[in-house]
């Protein structure tokens, strides 16, 4: 690059050597032939730099494929790592706002515990290939709707989830609570749908849930070692989320008193008895949800139908509990598709 970077550089050299050769007369010999020297020596100094640049330039494009090359490996760990952390936290410690230490802080949160009823029979009574694709199908699906209510996904433990509300972000109490309210929801809602499509598909065990939410105030943040550490959330509040959701009925959402101080204005429950649970001083209250709204409560009266061509058909809202509900709804909608001639493929 150095030779044909400074040819005009050289084409003037030449011609200075020419006219000192040829017309001495014109010049003086001592003074321009010092010049010329000079100049000749200024080039060859300017072409050896021009020649480190180069070899410099190369090393650096060299250096920089390396860089991107490690740049998309790290970026690859990164997304590997981002499986194994709740989204929430692995955000805040990539872009620096989350320490790495142990450290906790109480905070108010709104926990939720649910596991699948009868797993261990589940398990047993089908072939383990059959059962890693519908559970890792089902936690996807409630992982998905999660994510969509902003709830921090703590663990999966066997055919149990843990997530909980209010850190490291949070709406304040009340928005938290509903948020999670919310999801459970959805999630019974998704699953009432599930149960249809998966029984077409030959699984004759069906994935029915009990959730349980309490909401109070827990210690939260990194637990463990300094070789090994989780963020997560301890105290007696989350054990209570824990056994609530274990006197839950099957496909229902039970919530605290707690809970449903925060969510009341938009949900629809049904109180019951107070539960004596274990490892718990005190009776506790519960409510199961029957409803949740955006604004008002459900409404009440009786639906009713009666068209040409199918025999009356009453519904009784208020008889209803929520997996009846949930359950009710999801083949209606399903019948409905089949009236369109579409199949569901969710």
């Amino acid at each position: 690059m150095s030779d044909s970077f400074l040819g005009k550089e050289q084409e003037v050299l030449v011609e200075c050597q020419k006219l000192l050769a040829e017309t001495p007369e014109l010049v003086n010999p001592e003074v321009f032939g010092k010049l010329t020297n000079d100049y000749a020596r200024l080039i060859k100094n300017f072409s050896r730099i021009i020649r480190i640049s180069d070899r410099n330039e190369l090393r650096l494009q060299s250096v920089s494929d390396e860089l991107e090359i490690e740049k998309q490996k790290l970026e690859g760990i990164a997304g590997q790592l981002s499986k194994y952390l709740p989204k929430q936290i692995y955000d805040s410690i990539f872009s620096g706002n989350q320490s790495i230490e142990i450290k906790t802080q109480r905070k108010l949160l709104t926990v939720f515990f649910s596991d699948i009823q009868g797993f261990t029979h589940i398990s047993s009574a089908i072939q383990p290939e059959v059962l890693t694709h519908y559970i890792n199908a089902y936690f996807s699906e409630m992982s998905n709707i999660a994510a969509k209510y902003g709830g921090t996904i703590d663990k999966f433990i066997g055919d149990a989830m843990m997530v909980f509300f209010g850190d490291p972000d949070t709406r304040g109490p009340q928005e938290d609570a509903l948020s999670c309210v919310r999801m459970a929801y959805e999630m019974q809602q998704r699953l009432s749908e599930l149960h249809i499509l998966w029984q077409r598909e030959g699984l004759q065990h069906p994935f029915i849930t009990r959730i349980g939410i309490n909401t109070g105030y827990c210690n939260v943040g990194n637990f463990g070692s300094h070789s090994r550490m989780a963020y997560t959330i301890l105290g007696g509040e989350v054990n209570l989320a824990a056994r609530i959701e274990g006197k839950c009925d099957p496909g229902g959402v039970l919530i605290s008193h707690e809970t449903y101080a925060q969510v009341k204005d938009f949900v629809e429950v049904a109180e019951r008895d107070l539960l004596e649970l274990k490892g718990i001083p005190e009776p506790v209250k519960t409510y199961a949800i029957v409803k949740v709204s955006d604004t008002n409560r459900s409404h009440k009266s009786d639906l009713r139908l009666d068209l040409k061509g199918i025999d009356k058909l009453v519904i009784k809202p208020a008889n209803l509990s929520m997996p009846e509900r949930l359950s009710l709804v999801a083949h209606l909608r399903d019948m409905a598709n089949k009236l369109e001639g579409i199949e569901s493929h969710d």
